[in-house]
């Protein structure tokens, strides 16, 4: 057979030679929607391989993205893998140190931002001593000078290049792609994706049991491409010739509502708290959704009252994905077999609700805290492990040293069951786990049934001290906006629902759940904020 190297521009190069004239619509970030075509991203993508080469970029340097999701950031990942070189997506809502710290752990040579950000580079660009070159991805009229006077500019130099330029002709485990961990513990590591790794996990999520979307879609990735890489979207959508649609800056539900009907949207990805966002504004404003017909959610557990929203006001199938950083990032996607198929909705329903199985190329096992195996019975958890050719193998520079196991697996640090269909239901990070008189508690399980309440915009569960149990699950309630409540009725609402010995032992009312980089609740930070709380008549 011949051999022909799995290196990501040959996707968009794919892209163009066969769907040229399918459109790539971005909502910019100076206002406007901008129109282009796969055709067009791809000429200019090659225009910017040409002025990348000119400011002294070779294989393997990486190269940053502080950017929104827009055909520029599009161009600039295949005009920078393209060439061989390392694109390094940063998280902007990451804290000003760790970006920095990122910045300088990678050795990026040069920044390409969008206008929002320019404050904050410029504030702690002394602190990022590697980075040659800024780039903002705008024309000359919009151009800050009094922010930034010696940044770059993007439209200056694409036009500045040919649309000639060879890609690829190097070996498919090339670095392609570098994403850092959002840093829960210590600092931020890197995974260093190959384009063979990009490329296969583009493969497997076009499965009709993963993404499954092809070119008569229109897809509109609301997840970041600073948010493990879109979640292999932006590979995907023009590895079928998909429709794609960026949201730019506005994630808000009148926006994301504005897109989804205004192009036609048939499927789109994004974490639980944008969807929250939308069906809260579809309610209110008495809206519809016309064309969406698919959502994939991930980021954290959906509730079930998002899924009970989209399929039974809008007639919209949710399918709720796992992943992470490490893994480039989809490890499972619930998606129902024959036999879950042929059972009733509410019944289904059970099982979209797990993070779902895993898709070919992905492995799983459960292990006791001696590193034993357990059955894959549905009811006993334990950590998950994960391999595959697009898990990560170690970190970049080594971080953390040895990574995997003697098996080849890499540890998760969630607790979760896994079915004998395959269906993985994560019951919580290994650090959040509440553990009760010797028996675990899953604070996602809680927080996912109390979020259910018409009343609660968000929760979140933590494990408090108690002395005789060890720790007990204290409910956070963060009330729409007017509500009023008592912990009585949350208390009441949980009832039946779960088990006698979870319902928690207080509920607070707080102004403000904190979401970490990804979108997450903040359970650190909310543990360090009630670092000195003390259960009703002090736990006992």
């Amino acid at each position: 057979m011949q051999d022909w190297p799995l290196t990501v521009d040959k996707i968009l190069d794919h892209a163009a030679r066969w769907h040229g004239d399918v459109e790539v619509v971005s909502r910019s970030v100076e206002g406007p929607i901008v129109r282009t075509t796969y055709g067009e991203v791809h000429a200019r993508a090659k225009r910017l391989s040409n002025a990348l080469k000119a400011l002294g970029i070779a294989r393997g340097d990486r190269v940053a993205t502080l950017a929104w999701n827009t055909a520029r950031h599009v161009e600039t990942w295949y005009g920078v893998m393209g060439i061989g070189a390392v694109c390094h997506t940063l998280n902007p809502r990451l804290f000003a140190e760790q970006l920095c710290y990122i910045v300088n752990h990678a050795e990026d040579r040069v920044v390409f931002t969008d206008l929002t950000f320019l404050p904050l580079l410029q504030e702690h660009r002394a602190k990022m001593p590697s980075v040659e070159h800024f780039v903002v991805l705008t024309d000359e009229a919009h151009m800050r000078p009094d922010l930034f006077p010696d940044a770059l500019c993007y439209e200056t130099l694409v036009a500045a290049q040919p649309a000639d330029c060879a890609w690829g002709g190097f070996d498919e485990n090339t670095p392609a792609g570098l994403c850092y961990t959002s840093g829960t513990t210590g600092n931020p590591k890197g995974v260093l994706y190959s384009h063979r790794s990009n490329f296969l996990h583009t493969l497997v999520t076009l499965g009709i049991d993963v993404m499954g979307f092809g070119a008569r879609d229109t897809v509109l990735p609301v997840v970041p491409m600073f948010h493990a890489n879109a979640w292999g979207i932006v590979f995907s959508a023009p590895a079928v010739g998909a429709k794609l649609v960026l949201p730019g800056p506005k994630l808000d539900g009148a926006s994301i509502h504005e897109l989804l009907e205004g192009e036609a949207v048939t499927f789109s990805a994004a974490v639980p708290t944008v969807w929250q966002m939308l069906l809260g504004h579809l309610r209110e404003n008495a809206l519809r959704l016309s064309t969406l017909k698919r959502v994939v959610i991930g980021g954290s557990a959906v509730p079930e009252a998002i899924v009970r929203g989209f399929r039974d006001d809008h007639g919209v199938t949710v399918a709720h994905a796992w992943g992470m950083t490490e893994v480039s990032p989809l490890g499972t996607l619930a998606a129902p077999t024959a036999r879950i198929a042929a059972l009733s909705a509410d019944e289904q329903l059970d099982y979209a609700l797990t993070q779902g199985r895993p898709p070919i190329g992905v492995e799983l096992k459960l292990l006791d805290d001696d590193n034993n195996r357990l059955p894959h019975d549905g009811a006993t958890f334990g950590r998950l492990m994960v391999s595959g050719p697009f898990v990560v193998g170690r970190y970049f520079k080594g971080e953390g040293g040895v990574i995997l196991d003697d098996e080849g697996f890499f540890e998760t640090g969630d607790v979760a069951t896994i079915d004998r269909d395959g269906f993985m239901r994560i019951t919580d990070r290994a650090k959040d786990v509440i553990k009760s008189g010797g028996e675990w508690i899953s604070s996602i399980e809680i927080e996912n049934l109390a979020v259910g309440h018409p009343k609660a915009a968000l929760c979140a569960v933590i494990g408090a001290a108690h002395p005789k149990w060890d720790e007990r699950p204290v409910l956070l309630v963060k009330l729409e906006p007017g509500q009023k409540s008592d912990p009585e009725e949350f208390l009441r609402f949980l009832e039946g629902k779960i088990a006698r010995w979870w319902m928690p032992d207080d509920v607070l009312f707080v102004d403000d759940i904190p979401l970490g980089a990804t979108g997450k609740i903040d359970k650190k930070l909310i543990r360090e904020r009630m670092k000195d709380y003390v259960l009703p008549s002090g736990g006992g």
